[in-house]
Formats: C-alpha cells, sequence, structure tokens
C-alpha cells in the first residue's frame, strides 16, 4: 500500500499550495549547479528529482546518489549507516558553530555522548521543562498584543521567543540581556560563513579554504560567548539535593553509563552550542512557516482554534496530572507536521561513503556523495497525494507516513535527540499563539523557501494579527 492510499481522506474543500521557487532545468551544466547551490540548494533541484527513485549524477569525479525510496534511506542511515560519514563541507560549516558535540561527533565519540545526553530528552524529563515554554509563550503573546495595532514581524517574533525558551531551557534565565548578542552571532554566521564556497566541497579535509580562516576567528568569538553564558548559569548555583530545574543541571549531571565519566567543560560547552542553536533556529523556522500557511489558509487556522478552544479551560491549555495535555491539540500537531513535510527545517542530508556499497542495485565507491533530501523526499510525487499542497489531514489518518518517507527530523541512530521537546514546543506555541490571535497577510507577495542550513523565508513578510 502507497503513502497516499494509506491516508486516503476526503477534502472538502481545495487546499492551498503554497509558493516554491522554480525547478532547474534537468540538463543544467556543473558551473550552473554551483552557483544555484550556493543561491538556494532548493531551487537546484530539477524536475528529475521530484519523480525518480535514485538520481545518479557526477561532480568532480566522484558519484553523487540523490535517495527517494525508503528502503534504500533505509539502508544508508540505519542498516549500513556506520559507512557512511559527513562530508568535509559539512564539517567546514557545522564545526565553527557547534565544535565536536553531538550534531557533528563520529563513531566512538557520538555514542559517548549520544547516551550520556539521551536521559535529559526523555519524554520525562521535558515535561519538567514545560512550564518554561509556557511562560516564554505567554511572554511574547503579550508583546504581540501590544504590537496588534499595525503590522508585525512573526519570524523576528518567533526567533525571540524560541531563543527565550532556550535560554530557560537551558539555564533558568531569560535571554534579555543576551538574546540581541546571541542573534547576532547566528545572523552573521548565516549570512557570511554558512554558505559553501566551492573550495569548501573540493579541497581535501586537512586543507583550509579562504572562509575556514574566517570561521576559526568566528568560533573563537562564539566559544566566549558560551563559556560566558554558563559561567553566569553556575554563579546562579544549584539547590543540593533538589530536582534538576534546566537541561544545564540535566547534561551537567549526565554520565556515560558505561564508563560513568562526565563531559568536560569544553565537551560541554559544545552541546550547549548545539542544543541552543539547533533547538531555537529550526522551531522558530517552523513556527514561522505555521504561521504563514495558516494566514494564508484562514478556514484551517480556524479549525486550529476551534480546537485551541476546546483544550482551554479557565484560560489555560488542559491539564493532565498536571502536565498540558497535549493529546487535546492533535490537529495542532497535524498542522506542525505538515508543515514541516512542507517546509523540514533540515531540507538535506549528505553523507559520504566510507567504503564499497550497493545501493538499490547501483554500485557505490568510496568518497561517493549520497543525498537524502527531506525536501524532495516530503514532495516525492511517487510517496505523496498532491505533494506540493497543505493538508495537515494527512496526518489524523491511523496510519502514519512510512517513517523512511517523512524525516523532519531525520531517521535511525542519529535522529534528532531533541524531536520530543521540538514537537512539544511547537504545538504548544503554535496554540497558544493561534489561541489568543487571527492572522492575516499584510504583504501578498509570496515568501519562498531559501535552503541555508535550515528552510528559511527569503524574506521576513509582515503579517495582521487580530485579538480573538
Amino acid at each position: 500500500m502507497s503513502i497516499a492510499e494509506a491516508y486516503d481522506m476526503p477534502v472538502t474543500r481545495t487546499p492551498l499550495v503554497p509558493p516554491t521557487p522554480p525547478r532547474a532545468p534537468d540538463d543544467m551544466t556543473m558551473l550552473g549547479r554551483m552557483k544555484a547551490i550556493r543561491e538556494n540548494v532548493i531551487a537546484s533541484w530539477g524536475q528529475r528529482a521530484y519523480e525518480e527513485d535514485i538520481v545518479r549524477g557526477r561532480f568532480f569525479r566522484r558519484s553523487t546518489f540523490i535517495l527517494n525510496t525508503p528502503d534504500a534511506i533505509r539502508h544508508v542511515l540505519v542498516d549500513n549507516y556506520e559507512n557512511y560519514t559527513r562530508t568535509p563541507a559539512s564539517f567546514r560549516v557545522l564545526r565553527p558553530l557547534v565544535g565536536d558535540g553531538l550534531l557533528t561527533a563520529e563513531g566512538r565519540p557520538w555514542k559517548y555522548q549520544r547516551r550520556t545526553l539521551a536521559p535529559a530528552f526523555t519524554p520525562r524529563a521535558v515535561t519538567t521543562l514545560v512550564p518554561h515554554m509556557l511562560a516564554a509563550t505567554d511572554e511574547a503573546i503579550a508583546k504581540l498584543s501590544a504590537a496588534s495595532h499595525g503590522p508585525v514581524d512573526l519570524r523576528e517574533a518567533m526567533q525571540r521567543m524560541t531563543l527565550e525558551i532556550a535560554g530557560r531551557t537551558m539555564f533558568s534565565f531569560g535571554m534579555d540581556r543576551h538574546g540581541a548578542a546571541l542573534r547576532d552571532f547566528v545572523t552573521e554566521y548565516g549570512d557570511r560563513l554558512a554558505r559553501p564556497h566551492f573550495l569548501d566541497m573540493v579541497l581535501p579535509p586537512g586543507w583550509p579554504s579562504p572562509k575556514d580562516f574566517l570561521r576559526a576567528r568566528f568560533r573563537k568569538r562564539w566559544t566566549a560567548f558560551v563559556a560566558m553564558l554558563m559561567a553566569e548559569r553556575r554563579a546562579a548555583g544549584k539547590n543540593d539535593g533538589a530536582p534538576p530545574r534546566d537541561l544545564f543541571d540535566l547534561m551537567g549531571a549526565a554520565r556515560d553509563p558505561e564508563s560513568g565519566a562526565a563531559f568536560t567543560d569544553e565537551q560541554l560547552g559544545d552541546e550547549v552550542a548545539t542544543m541552543i542553536l539547533a533547538g531555537h533556529e529550526t522551531t522558530a523556522t517552523a513556527l514561522f512557516w505555521s504561521l504563514y500557511l495558516l494566514a494564508l489558509d484562514p478556514a484551517t487556522q480556524e479549525e486550529v482554534a476551534t480546537e485551541v478552544r476546546s483544550a482551554t479551560t479557565n484560560g489555560a491549555l488542559a491539564t493532565v496530572g498536571g502536565a498540558v495535555d497535549i493529546e487535546r491539540l492533535k490537529f495542532t500537531r497535524a498542522v506542525v507536521d505538515e508543515t514541516m513535510r512542507l517546509y523540514p527545517p533540515a531540507f538535506l542530508i549528505i553523507r559520504a561513503a566510507a567504503g564499497r556499497d550497493t545501493i538499490g542495485g547501483m554500485p557505490v565507491k568510496k568518497n561517493d556523495v549520497v543525498l537524502v533530501a527531506p525536501w524532495l523526499l516530503h514532495r516525492h510525487e511517487k510517496l505523496w497525494r498532491d505533494p506540493n499542497a497543505f493538508m495537515p489531514q494527512r496526518f489524523m489518518g491511523d496510519a502514519p507516513p512510512d517513517r523512511f518517507a517523512y524525516l523532519p527530523f531525520g531517521v535511525g541512530a542519529r535522529v534528532c535527540i531533541g524531536a520530543h521537546f521540538a514537537l512539544v514546543e511547537a504545538v504548544l506555541a503554535l496554540a497558544k499563539i493561534i489561541g489568543a490571535f487571527r492572522v492575516g497577510m499584510v504583504d501578498k507577495a509570496p515568501v519562498l523557501p531559501v535552503g541555508v542550513v535550515t528552510t528559511q523565508p527569503d524574506r521576513s513578510p509582515k503579517f495582521a494579527i487580530t485579538p480573538r
């Protein structure tokens, strides 16, 4: 049974099809594709990539494979994942931000970090952090209410809110004093250093590219900033014998279940940077696109608002056992899921083969490049009905999508450790925002996705918000 058949649910109105960049010609030259990749990876793929199971190409004497079948993806990311590592270009772009943290670690160091951090991200641990999420969201809504008389920039508002949530869940303090500096770091890196240069892709790993020197200077300033945040949190102390109150407590108390070792200060700094950046930027992006889609689709927005009203008691979301009953927000969750299908925050997974292999009957040589692109996979014409349409009902049926065809958080051993945290945060924030406001567009020009580390909008449009 195909995915389309599995969730064959009736749609009572013509679904929204949001705007996307034009697709590249399938016969684009290598130089043309390189230019497109630098400007917007999403716009560098042609129609074949949305139709074929495996698209084979060549890039500087190496074969490349775009995988669009669940079996092939399972092989690379699960069954034989140790044969596929990050590419040198990926390390060049990511390491200045997250060092050797969980996102970039490989082999034994990665396994050590993963099992050490896992207890901090269990559903029970995340439940203890929900009050931080709700408090920051309520404050963001109050600020939006004060600004609701005129156009608002919801992208910036979501970045500020998720950064505040990241600061409180990580350190138990707000980001009023440090938020601007942190946003400046993220903006600076995204604008100047995150886009891979031609030399980033072709130079051997030990040869620095011109941008690597600039990235090294950035990293020196960035790690000093993270160390300052950690020092401030340590100065605040903790109550001996009290339960952990934030992720910093949980991560500081984490021990490798095999060796009993704790993180060093340098390792902890890399993990803090990874969690703050990966957490706040990706969730802010998902919330922005959710609000954009709901602004373009008022009927679906009202369905969310109706669900939120039914899940609200005395002005607060209903709870079970003292925790927010997120099960009463199933349609809101479906909107978030469908948003991440159309605009996956992590739009591309790139791996290089460490040794020979066979994928889908095709021989793979050492150093060949394998791409799993959630952007393509989530819009593939063989896997989804109306793949470019916004249809949250896809995620309301009894049969979920194949887990190797829907990858907003990756899959396999390296699935995002913070997936549950991010989903809880996004669903609660979206529910409270739509419960508080009607959201519409002031600017009617299309907003197009751009692939640079995350799936970002090409500009920050103005929204109109009206208190309900």
